[in-house]
């Protein structure tokens, strides 16, 4: 009978989905992130920990918004009974039909976040009524903090904060954690930060460029002179060339 109830709400749910992503033209798609052919792109989402820890908040939520309202309701009914029970059925609609709302919400906000990953860039897109996507350059990055509280990990899950140059500080109170800017990148609900970390920052090692300008190799020996800045000394040689001898003047 649970498994029954359970195909149900699951197929009430996708159905219900499925309007809602119609309506909004919700992306029922990963992001797309500019590639080589050769680079290997992986996209993902917040592992299933991530959905229990937000419904987690919802029931809390739930239990203490609706406890007031039940109170609220009793105190009038021991006052006023007609009153009461005159109450009753606006009392339901006020009490359930957010709780329909938020329900659905925490289930959109966990299907539509995306994180795709290749070799240079990282993308995260979140949101259905306003999308929010985002595109960190790896050769750019300057810090990757993998942050845990005590509930996440109870479900076994964390936050990765990708900062990169330009980046500025955590607003008060925010514990190092912003939703994703300009300069940072929050990726939220992940079972494995550690390793997308490391992933991160091995491929900053590897990138050819120190990512505010200056050209190094591989190896990080020094600056290298690429093609681009070779024609543009070229283009200054010729210039200066065809500049007349000093003293002279055109006639």
């Amino acid at each position: 009978m649970s498994e029954r109830v359970e195909q149900v709400s699951k197929w009430f749910y996708r159905g219900l989905w499925g309007v809602l992503t119609r309506w909004f033209r919700v992306p029922d798609q990963p992001p797309t992130l500019p590639a080589l052919s050769s680079e290997s792109i992986t996209a993902f989402q917040p592992d299933v920990g991530f959905l229990r820890y937000l419904l987690l908040q919802f029931w809390i939520g739930l239990v203490l918004i609706d406890g007031l309202i039940f109170v609220g309701w009793l105190a009038i009914t021991i006052a006023l009974p007609i009153v009461g029970v005159i109450l009753v059925v606006p009392a339901l609609i006020l009490a359930i039909a957010p709780d329909i709302i938020a329900y659905l919400a925490v289930h959109l906000r966990f299907d539509t976040t995306w994180y795709v990953m290749g070799d240079r860039s990282l993308r995260i897109r979140r949101g259905i009524w306003v999308i929010h996507e985002t595109t960190l350059t790896f050769e750019n990055v300057q810090n990757v903090t993998v942050r845990q509280g005590p509930l996440q990990r109870f479900f076994g899950i964390s936050n990765l904060l990708v900062e990169t140059a330009g980046g500025g500080q955590s607003q008060p109170g925010s514990q190092g954690m912003q939703d994703t800017t300009a300069h940072r990148g929050l990726v939220e609900g992940v079972a494995d930060a550690q390793r997308i970390r490391d992933l991160i920052m091995n491929r900053l090692s590897k990138s050819r460029t120190a990512g505010l300008g200056d050209e190094v190799d591989v190896r990080g020996r020094g600056r290298v002179w690429t093609e681009t800045h070779l024609c543009a000394l070229r283009e200054i040689r010729d210039a200066v060339k065809a500049l007349p001898p000093p003293g002279t003047t055109k006639s």
